[in-house]
């Protein structure tokens, strides 16, 4: 049995990839294996071509249940562990840098310019206890 690689021009026959265990016919023309040049190919006679496929598809019907029940529990395990560590990483990202605990941002952020009129004389006073709280804490 002949090795080949993918793109390779080949004469006509079976050629079988064990990797996606999936047989190639090429026609009595001859032509080009599918696939980059990492694929492996190999050439097999009729006779054996007649043997592999119906073993490679009952070896597919065998463990087609257990592949489901692998890819069940895989999505169960990754919505379980995968949401706590999504939920962080989206919250993270709406966090501004310049973002403290505790900080409240309720005046805007600083080189914003005011609306005239906006400020009331209870904001404007409660803006000056801000600033004096922040002095007093440096």
């Amino acid at each position: 049995m002949t090795r080949y690689t993918g793109g390779a021009k080949v004469e006509s026959g079976y050629y079988w990839n064990p990797r996606r265990w999936g047989v190639e016919v090429v026609p009595p023309e001859g032509g080009r294996l599918p696939g980059e040049g990492s694929a492996k190919y190999m050439k097999l006679p009729f006779p054996v071509v007649l043997a592999v496929v119906p073993i490679a598809g009952l070896v597919f019907l065998m463990f087609l249940p257990f592949i489901g029940f692998y890819l069940f529990a895989n999505a169960i395990v990754k919505k379980l562990s995968g949401g706590v560590k999504r939920s962080a990483k989206e919250l993270a990202s709406t966090v501004s840098p310049g973002w403290a605990p505790g900080e409240a941002h309720l005046t805007g952020k600083a080189g914003e310019k005011k609306e005239d009129g906006a400020a009331t004389p209870e904001l404007e006073k409660l803006e000056k206890e801000i600033a004096a709280r922040k002095e007093e804490k440096k």
